[in-house]
């Protein structure tokens, strides 16, 4: 029997109890890059507050909220520990993409364990072998954050067609079905765990498996039957993926805009005792940075609301608007990123020892400006192919 779907008001709740947890999270920041890995305390607290079934389905006693529940609340959790934030935002994404699985699968992962989630390595890493059935899948699949927390992992897989084609999909597999390499040592999210996972000979049977084209268009994916009134599963998969790197982006950005005028308001220089907070270059890259961040956000809060509208809908966008979607979240974490750098380099020497937390916010934004998803060359290029009629060039388009 499936659980009852929990109230709607509930959802709103979310980022209340969220920010309830959020002294506790920030106080093991330095711990959580210590360990490479997000305390288990950490997991703990967050899914006692729900956040992590914000996009598992009703059937299983999810939420199924607006993306910009999630979102807003991973800015928070962002500001208060990045590599937390980074590790849990794509826990709570993975439902998304697992919903547009066969329904023998959601029940698999969901039916007895509602709580369960799943890490992800979507690059087609590995080497596999078709067999009867499905696939035997050998490799190595890195950067798979959050992995030590989770029951499931999705990983990438490309499937030979009979014309030679390859079709690019996804796997899901069992924790029992890997092992995990302690390989994460990283300078950015250096508490995310982004370790290794290890298959030898998996098989993954058919029904696991799904191809990533299936998941973008609309009606195609071999869940969407499951959730015929859904006001959140009718969307394509990659815009929610990506979104939540805008919301640490803006969440660390947020945060090191106030530790820079908390540190500053009072700070003197230490050669002739000018107050610091009162010159002109400061103030002007103070001024240009809160207006780059509060930017970002408008233009992400408009982009978020969009996207609740057009899954309330049941309404797919279109090319236009899917290109601006995946697009608009890497000219965010870029904006956010010259700000953080800006403000981090004017900060002084004093913000570079390893107890300020100005120099694990300066790492986290440009971790999160590196990643492919918010690779802003590439997007900027795909908008303007778009705005110009132009085919997408597959040399150079975003990440899938």
């Amino acid at each position: 029997m499936n659980p009852k779907p929990p109230h709607p008001s509930e959802a709103a709740q979310l980022a209340e109890r969220v920010r309830a947890v959020l002294p506790q999270i920030g106080a093991r920041a330095a711990q959580t890059e210590q360990d490479r890995m997000v305390p288990a305390e950490n997991i703990a607290l967050l899914k006692a507050t729900g956040l992590h079934r914000v996009f598992l389905p009703r059937a299983y006693g999810g939420y199924e909220a607006p993306l910009p529940v999630l979102t807003h609340c991973l800015m928070d959790i962002a500001g208060a520990c990045a590599s937390t934030a980074w590790a849990f935002g794509l826990m709570c994404t993975h439902h998304f993409m697992l919903a547009h699985f066969p329904k023998r699968l959601q029940d698999e992962v969901w039916l007895h364990s509602p709580d369960a989630t799943a890490s992800s390595s979507i690059a087609p890493l590995g080497e596999h072998e078709e067999v009867d059935g499905g696939i035997r899948l050998s490799g190595r699949f890195g950067w798979s954050s959050g992995c030590d927390h989770t029951e499931w992992a999705i990983v990438g897989v490309n499937r030979p067609q009979a014309d030679g084609s390859k079709t690019y999909c996804l796997a899901v597999l069992p924790r029992q079905d890997y092992t995990i390499d302690d390989d994460w040592d990283s300078a950015g999210m250096a508490g995310s765990g982004s370790k290794t996972l290890v298959l030898d000979q998996v098989f993954i049977p058919d029904y696991r498996i799904q191809p990533i084209d299936d998941m973008l268009r609309e009606g195609k994916s071999a869940g969407i039957s499951a959730h015929p009134d859904s006001r959140l599963f009718h969307a394509p998969y990659r815009p929610y993926f990506a979104s939540i790197f805008a919301a640490i982006g803006l969440g660390i950005a947020q945060r090191m805009l106030d530790l820079f005028v908390e540190k500053n308001r009072n700070r003197r220089h230490a050669y002739n005792s000018i107050a610091v907070g009162t010159q002109h270059h400061i103030l002007q890259k103070l001024g240009q940075s809160a207006h780059q961040i509060r930017a970002a956000r408008a233009l992400m809060e408009t982009s978020w609301l969009d996207h609740q509208q057009h899954a309330e809908a049941q309404r797919y966008p279109s090319q236009e608007t899917a290109v601006a979607w995946r697009t608009d979240q890497a000219y965010a974490v870029n904006q956010c990123a010259e700000a953080v750098n800006r403000l981090f380099i004017a900060s002084g020497a004093s913000a570079w020892p390893h107890k300020n937390p100005l120099q694990r916010l300066f790492r986290d934004m440009n971790i999160t400006a590196a990643h492919a998803y918010t690779n802003y060359d590439l997007c900027a290029e795909a908008m303007g192919r778009e705005l110009m009629g132009l085919a997408p060039d597959p040399a150079v388009a975003p990440a899938p």
